[in-house]
């Protein structure tokens, strides 16, 4: 009986001799006997793959990383996940490769459950070659990316990789194109989540940015396309990989991450409760999740958190909770671009988007990175049937030489389109003011909401009330024998005859102005109402937006 806990490559071949016609397995190392003989020895020689040498996997720890089998058991539903190719191995032979040839290649790809719901992934080894890519490693990546495309399944990415493979050359700069094309391919169809839990880095980075989603791990997860030495050598800055591209750098300077987690565990976790909200595919809906949150709460508490002066500070979070179901959702990109938040949440059941200004922040004003921010999260909500809810409290586009000069006009335009393109249920909810161009770009009915309610505190105009007024009569108030008098009178008339709260519901460009306490029943009713919306998009090839 051959024992289980001995290696098999140091195993002693059977003593008795071999029978005629056997011969020594090429996997297994030794002579098989029978069919029973040969499943046992695979199932041992396969958990052996799955276990890699103790001094690779203790690196791995001491990193602050989970191996590649740890990270799969944390994302997927216990016992589910089905591995493909795990006997693949690389066919090169430059610089001694072809004397290391570890069978799966340093990516371990197949697919499993997340709460019942089947997921496809690939995750790279950091023990195998460093997670490196090579010509097998890409085409086992390329397999379950056409599989999750062509059964309609999301693709989570798990990324602890050295990027191209160096010792095979363009081969594997060739994988990542095929990974890219894959990529692009898989835009708008399924969702497509990448994990940052190690470095990622050259074009593999570019992988992560075409994808719907994107997490990282503070300390751990990297990504540039130039790293520190080509940095210093070629502008003479000094930087460390972290403070060029670590997780803190992308979740609120550049805005690259989505979600930005202190370790794998929580991030893992965070994973599986986004997919909770996002439907399989692009023919389908998000899962339902009932709720004990009554659809007829009463929202008093609204009276307190808003305040009716319009320059008073709020947090628009607190609206959030108390609007949504049981007060939970989940804010993409929480750290950048403050003055504009994202979140995905349910009402009802029903998953929903909200892109709602942020007072607390530079007063809710739009500028060019909240433009890209609520732009690219209004496209993915399009893309995956989730209904909009845009709240407004906006005093309008930042002004600025940096706004205008950095392209304020080409970078909120690319809000617009993605509002004007979206063919989802679309809800406006005005609660105090919304001025200029920024209430027209937020989803107001003239560019397509299917609804619009205001609140009784609601102040829509091409500007405010101060400027404006200072704008029109100018001339009078500086000719008056007391300007400030005249001021103050021609700021009650401004208000009274154009800032109105029943100005625009007058005019149909509000659909009814409601009590704040009402809120999330009328959103309910209306969402519920606009569940079977269709609206067909033009014949043509595609847009071009503004990017």
């Amino acid at each position: 009986m051959t024992d289980p806990a001995v290696p098999l490559s140091v195993r002693p071949a059977p003593a008795d001799p071999p029978t005629a016609g056997a011969t020594v397995h090429p996997l297994f190392g030794r002579r098989p006997v029978d069919l029973r003989d040969h499943a046992a020895e695979l199932t041992r020689f396969k958990t052996e793959l799955r276990v890699r040498p103790s001094a690779a996997t203790e690196r791995q720890h001491a990193q602050g990383k989970l191996t590649v089998r740890e990270r799969l058991d944390l994302l997927f539903d216990e016992d589910s996940f089905v591995e493909l190719e795990p006997l693949r191995r690389h066919r090169a032979t430059a610089f001694g490769m072809d004397a290391n040839r570890p069978h799966g290649d340093g990516v371990v790809a197949g697919w499993g459950t997340v709460d019942g719901r089947t997921v496809f992934v690939y995750a790279h080894d950091f023990r195998v070659f460093g997670g490196s890519l090579g010509e097998a490693h890409a085409q086992k990546i390329h397999k379950i990316m056409d599989m999750a495309i062509a059964t309609g399944a999301p693709l989570v990415s798990l990324s602890d990789g050295a990027g191209a493979r160096i010792q095979e050359g363009v081969t594997a700069l060739a994988g990542y194109g095929g990974i890219f094309r894959r990529n692009a391919e898989a835009s708008g169809v399924i969702p497509q989540i990448s994990v940052i839990l190690g470095p990622c880095a050259g074009g593999a980075a570019y992988s992560p940015a075409l994808t719907d989603f994107i997490f990282m791990v503070r300390g751990t997860a990297q990504m540039f396309i130039t790293g520190p030495d080509v940095v210093a050598t070629v502008t003479g800055e000094t930087i460390d990989q972290n403070g060029l591209g670590g997780a803190d750098v992308h979740g609120s300077t550049s805005g690259v991450a989505t979600f930005v987690h202190d370790d794998e565990e929580s991030c893992l976790a965070e994973v599986r409760h986004l997919l909770s909200m996002l439907p399989s595919n692009n023919r389908s809906t998000p899962p339902v999740e009932p709720t004990d949150d009554p659809v007829d709460r009463g929202n008093e508490r609204m009276f307190e958190l808003v305040p009716v002066d319009t320059t008073a500070v709020y947090d628009m979070r607190d609206v959030l909770t108390e609007l949504v179901d049981d007060g939970d959702f989940l804010e993409l990109q929480e750290g950048w671009a403050t003055n504009i938040v994202c979140a995905l949440a349910r009402l009802d059941g029903h998953v929903v988007g909200i892109v709602a200004n942020q007072p607390r922040s530079m007063a809710g004003t739009v500028d060019i990175d909240a433009s890209d921010k609520a732009a690219r999260f209004v496209q993915t909500c399009d893309a995956f049937s989730i209904p909009l809810v845009t709240l407004l409290d906006v005093p309008g586009f930042l002004p600025g030489t940096d706004q205008e000069h950095g392209g304020i006009i080409r970078h909120g335009a690319k809000m617009l389109y993605a509002y004007c393109s979206a063919t989802v249920p679309r809800i406006q909810l005005i609660l105090r003011k919304a001025y200029g161009g920024a209430y027209i770009v937020m989803d107001s009915r003239s560019i397509g909401a299917d609804l619009s309610f205001a609140w009784p505190t609601n102040e829509i105009a091409v500007m405010g009330a101060e400027g404006a007024v200072n704008v029109i009569f100018r001339r009078q108030i500086s000719t008056a024998d007391d300007p400030e008098a005249a001021r103050a009178e021609m700021l009650a008339r401004y208000r009274e005859e154009l800032v109105d709260p029943h100005y625009a519901a007058e005019r149909g460009l509000v659909d009814d102005v409601i009590c704040p306490a009402s809120t999330r029943l009328t959103l309910i009713r209306s969402l519920d109402m606009l569940r079977a919306k269709y609206r067909a998009s033009p014949v043509r090839k595609h847009g071009n937006p503004p990017v």
